[in-house]
């Protein structure tokens, strides 16, 4: 792992492979706010994902007058977020022991409280402001089919349980084999090795429609969007705040926001070896003709001994009605996946991982997926690059040393229970609002610092089910 971490992390490659959601890119993908990038302005946000985004929105919202460029270095939105599986899942039983172990019950609480209002916090947003974006809350389930793993999750239900009794975020269901086998479809003539199941709250979303739905509002806020307009080196500038250079000339700003996820060491290269790049791939499939014609309830993880796909079936009503997602695999591939760790390349597939992802539904699901679909199972692959720390957690904050850089980034594949609620507390930190009411619902164990800087990435938590397909 030494090896991969040590990779030299790139900018964005050019032609990226596909993704589902972005076919065909909105409206928004190529836009230049302005022909040429202004001289001078208060924020820079660097990445147009959900992080990005969210932070600009908050800015805004607290100063309309606030001069914001954010750069993107391809299309916007064209990162991880919209690249994702559309799971707004955040598995926080997975890792609570290992959270509570670290940090006390009390953080290990504070973290599952956050994930749990992340979901809600963009499913409320997408409905309040009419984000066509496919919102879809819904349960979730969890087949089980290691027997170790097993036993371990019945441990961590009780841990939070007994940590936080009656709150929401340790509201979980268990179910036995045959009731996994008779309520949600799993096992009978494929995988009939389940140990059992675990449902509880969650949700699907378009991810890249729900951000470009939210910059289009910060755009008519007046934010400056600069696509295909990659930030190139970082300095300090003259005059005070910071310069970014770009192809396209350079451009000085007070505050510097990097939003970059698993491309941030290109830019702040102390975060070499500290956020290390993870190569995620997805597909889309038809399903198979005996599913259910109303489709699936619940999305899906199908946990095994040091692995786990995710599944999300796309909800009634949507472009993609009836679509599988499917994701993960990561161990199918040579050496338990190594080779996909510390790259940057999204423009091609892992055949192996491939191969393993197309053969995953008829296993898992049994005499219930049947035939496959006249039109053929495989509608769409692709791949997207995440951001991984050594010990789990984002990093959100000031960057130590550097007065008026802040980062939000490394979300573990599980962005889409963190970034939203990350960059509310980072817009808070940055207008000097970091009191007693920010650390009451923040966990410390997501701040930055010099300490989490000097850890040695070795990414033995890397299977505790943070959902690949969230980012």
């Amino acid at each position: 792992m030494e090896k991969q971490a040590a990779i030299p992390v790139s900018l964005p490659r050019d032609n990226p492979t596909q993704s589902y959601w972005q076919d065909p890119p909105d409206e928004i993908a190529n836009l230049c706010s302005t022909e040429s990038l202004p001289g001078k302005v208060d924020v820079v946000i660097i990445g147009s994902g959900i992080t990005g985004a969210a932070i600009a929105w908050n800015l805004l919202q607290n100063d309309p007058k606030r001069d914001i460029v954010m750069l993107e270095a391809r299309q916007a939105c064209s990162g991880a977020t919209g690249r994702n599986g559309g799971h707004t899942k955040a598995a926080s039983y997975r890792s609570f022991i290992h959270n509570m172990q670290e940090h006390g019950a009390e953080m290990a609480s504070k973290i599952a409280r956050l994930e749990l209002a992340n979901i809600r916090a963009m499913h409320s947003f997408a409905r309040e402001h009419a984000i066509p974006c496919d919102s879809h809350p819904c349960d979730t389930v969890d087949v089980v089919y290691d027997a170790a793993q097993w036993e371990l999750d019945m441990l961590a239900l009780k841990a939070m349980r007994d940590a936080m009794p009656g709150d929401d975020a340790s509201l979980y269901t268990t179910h036995t084999p045959e009731e996994v086998r008779q309520k949600f479809y799993c096992g009978k003539g494929g995988e009939e090795g389940i140990r059992g199941g675990i449902s509880y709250e969650a949700g699907s979303i378009s991810a890249y429609k729900f951000v470009v739905g939210l910059l289009e509002m910060c755009l008519e806020r007046r934010l400056n969007l600069q696509t295909n307009t990659p930030a190139l080196e970082l300095q300090r500038s003259d005059t005070g705040g910071w310069e970014v250079e770009t192809e396209r000339g350079s451009i000085v700003a007070n505050k510097l926001v990097l939003a970059t996820n698993g491309y941030t060491a290109h830019l702040a290269k102390r975060f070499q070896g500290v956020i290390v790049p993870l190569r995620g791939h997805i597909t889309a499939q038809r399903p198979g003709q005996n599913m259910p014609r109303d489709g699936l309830p619940v999305s899906y993880s199908f946990v095994y001994k040091n692995g786990y796909e995710y599944m999300i079936p796309r909800p009634r009503g949507s472009r993609f009605e009836g679509d599988i997602i499917i994701g993960g695999g990561v161990v199918a591939a040579p050496d338990d996946g190594i080779e996909e760790y510390g790259t940057t390349d999204d423009t091609v597939l892992n055949g192996a991982i491939s191969g393993y992802l197309h053969q995953s539904l008829p296993r898992y699901f049994g005499d219930n997926w049947g035939e496959d679909d006249p039109k053929g199972r495989i509608l769409n692959e692709w791949t997207g690059i995440m951001g991984y720390s050594a010990d789990g957690y984002p990093f959100v904050g000031e960057m130590p040393g550097e007065t008026d850089m802040w980062v939000s980034c490394s979300f573990q594949g599980h962005g889409m229970v963190t970034c939203w609620m990350c960059a509310k507390a980072l817009v808070a930190m940055m207008e000097e609002r970091d009191d007693e009411g920010l650390r009451g619902w923040f966990p410390d164990a997501f701040r930055i610092s010099e300490d989490r800087l000097r850890l040695t990435f070795k990414g033995g938590h890397l299977f505790r089910d943070e959902d690949i397909g969230s980012r």
